[in-house]
């Protein structure tokens, strides 16, 4: 194979792309993690516990293991595609793309917190070993370290007005996810949630970053504002989409892909799309089954068989696919837009990362 083969095969190919752009974020995230240490060296551990670069005890992860705790990295990912797209580089996006993880990972300690979840990504979560307080501290230094990487995204291609568009951007989409968190915790025991109350919390909690993830990465990289709005539409479709999956798998998706329980989220009580379909096509007895089970001070292993028979009887499972693929598809119509003003190569790889998101299964 030539030298130009090989490289048509990778660029096309989102695994090996993800290995390329995933070196640069990495590289620029430990430079900003690398700022919190100071004279509080827990703090650094914390963050990089939490990332998946060290143990509890400080002691590095080699590189072949990292893979499995750091989780999906979409949202970088996505901002370092779309800067591409637009003609940038990934080196360009590397700043950005790490402020979006970052970010991303500062929401994750605090949910674990709020949800008091005592596991993520197969290991115990960072309140879990050190505490609520220490935890909160762990994410707050993570959303500084985020701000830090927006400031040093200025490239030659971006004028300092853009930057600064970036960064108030940056900060109206972490609005954004914490007005999601707040309706997503004041669904907790309520009956009356509807999927259009849902997908105004995960436009806010899941989709906006992605959104911004798309958006961003196309300014950066040099796009018009239009075609960066286009960007933005696709981020959003896919994020919505993303989030709908992961609804999914938390009642079919396997503990050893998930790393959460099979069914995690009927034994949480989560107002999660699934239930909220279940009970808005369910006969009056069949949603006052579901209601009696989610009342109960101990959800048991009959329960969520009984709630997975209802699924079953409903069509749950066929309507969940139906929307994955009508968002699915939304987001493939914002790139068609797209295709006439970017970069073919990257492009044919976000169509392919689309497709490989709708069709997950961790």
């Amino acid at each position: 194979m030539s030298r130009t083969e090989s490289s048509t095969r990778q660029i096309n190919d989102p695994t090996s792309v993800s290995e390329q752009a995933f070196a640069w974020i990495d590289h620029e995230i430990d430079n900003l993690v690398a700022e919190l240490a100071g004279n509080a060296p827990l703090l650094d551990r914390m963050a990089r516990y939490h990332l998946g670069f060290v143990t509890a005890d400080g002691d590095p992860i080699p590189e072949d293991e990292r893979f499995r705790l750091r989780g999906k990295r979409v949202r970088p990912l996505i901002a370092a595609l779309t800067c591409q797209t637009a003609g940038g580089t990934f080196d360009h996006a590397a700043p950005l793309a790490a402020s979006i993880e970052l970010l991303h990972n500062f929401t994750l300690i605090h949910d674990d917190i709020q949800d008091r979840s005592p596991n993520r990504r197969h290991r115990p979560t960072v309140w879990n070993i050190w505490g609520d307080a220490q935890a909160i501290n762990a994410g707050d230094a993570l959303f500084a370290a985020a701000q830090i990487g927006i400031l040093n995204s200025a490239a030659p291609s971006i004028a300092a007005d853009r930057l600064l568009v970036i960064a108030r951007a940056f900060n109206r989409m972490t609005i954004d996810i914490v007005r999601g968190q707040v309706l997503d915790l004041g669904f907790e025991g309520r009956d009356d949630v509807t999927p259009d109350d849902y997908l105004q919390m995960i436009q806010g909690k899941t989709a906006a970053i992605v959104a911004f993830a798309a958006w961003a990465g196309a300014l950066l990289g040099g796009a018009a504002a239009p075609a960066a709005r286009s960007f933005a539409d696709f981020g959003m479709a896919l994020g919505i989409g993303f989030q709908i999956r992961d609804d999914a798998l938390g009642v079919w998706g396997s503990s050893e892909e998930t790393g959460k329980d099979t069914a995690d989220d009927i034994r949480r009580r989560k107002q999660s799309l699934p239930v909220l379909i279940l009970r808005a096509l369910a006969s009056d007895d069949d949603r006052s089954c579901l209601e009696i089970i989610f009342r109960k001070e101990h959800i048991t292993e009959d329960d969520v068989q009984a709630i997975l028979c209802l699924f079953e009887r409903y069509g749950v499972a066929h309507e969940i696919e139906e929307q994955v693929r009508r968002y699915h598809d939304d987001a493939e119509a914002a790139l068609q837009r797209l295709s006439a003003t970017s970069e073919r190569e990257p492009l044919d790889v976000l169509h392919r990362l689309t497709d490989r998101l709708a069709l997950r299964s961790t």
